[in-house]
């Protein structure tokens, strides 16, 4: 059964959609199957993977009938990635969700069925804590928490890990972080490493060895609707999330071990 990653913080323009697509997709060159789920109504990971976020169908319908769930899977550029689209239709989801039964579980169903076909499904979260993700973390094994290395960097990292507890608590037992990864690093600057060296400081153990640094090859990549190992493989970002990606799968036996020995304990 595939691990369940969610990239997640409550904060806009830390990285992301680009960790999303990014890793996933030197997952799937590592050998990996890999799906990458859409939550975020813009649909910024719909676009980087070469879609039309306007035409695509979204994971919305499969919240309400988990069943049509495998309908809404499409290939990508990327041999062994898959996507569900965000589309226009899930910028109402978080109303519509609000008066269901159950409604913190509807993404855990919906998934559930496509687990076994996957080594790895990779939700891309709204900026936000609300209803989709929530779940998000409901349906996810862990969490990968971009944080930009600049000023302010861990404003708002509290409240995203008190909601992480809560889910853990009340919905989903087997929920780790799976780590923190530091984005938009800037070399030239003391500023970066400033805040590189807080950000391991507080978390320490939960920061990911590996460094996005700032890229312009990065930035790019999504205007193309390739992942950055379709458009620039020989950059430092490209270098930086294929190291992500190996650090990841070098992580999944202890994450796995974790959530196992969480079940049972609770």
């Amino acid at each position: 059964m595939g691990d369940v990653i969610a990239c997640a913080n409550q904060k806009g323009g830390v990285g992301k959609t680009t960790t999303v697509i990014n890793l996933a997709a030197y997952l799937a060159l590592a050998g990996q199957r890999v799906l990458v789920v859409d939550l975020d109504p813009q649909g910024n990971a719909t676009s980087g993977l070469g879609f039309d976020r306007q035409a695509a169908n979204s994971i919305y319908p499969a919240l309400l009938e988990p069943s049509i769930v495998r309908t809404l899977v499409q290939p990508t550029q990327v041999d062994g990635l898959l996507l569900v689209p965000s589309g226009r239709d899930l910028a109402g989801a978080e109303v519509e969700l609000v008066a269901l039964p159950q409604r913190e579980r509807k993404l855990h169903a919906a998934l559930a069925p496509l687990r076994g076909d996957y080594d790895f499904i990779v939700l891309d979260c709204p900026p936000a804590v609300g209803l989709l993700t929530v779940n998000a973390l409901t349906a996810a094994d862990a969490v990968l928490v971009p944080i930009q290395c600049e000023y302010y960097a861990l404003e708002g990292l509290g409240q995203l890990l008190a909601t992480i507890d809560l889910v853990r608590d009340n919905l989903n037992p087997r929920l780790r972080l799976a780590g923190v990864l530091l984005t938009m690093y800037d070399a030239r600057t003391t500023l970066s490493a400033d805040v590189a060296a807080e950000v391991r400081r507080h978390l320490d153990g939960s920061v990911f060895d590996t460094i996005v640094p700032r890229s312009v090859r990065l930035a790019e990549a999504p205007s193309y609707g390739r992942p950055i190992a379709r458009y620039s493989p020989e950059s430092r970002g490209a270098q930086a999330y294929e190291a992500l990606a190996a650090e990841v799968l070098r992580r999944r036996f202890s994450l796995r071990t974790m959530a196992a020995a969480a079940v049972v304990d609770g």
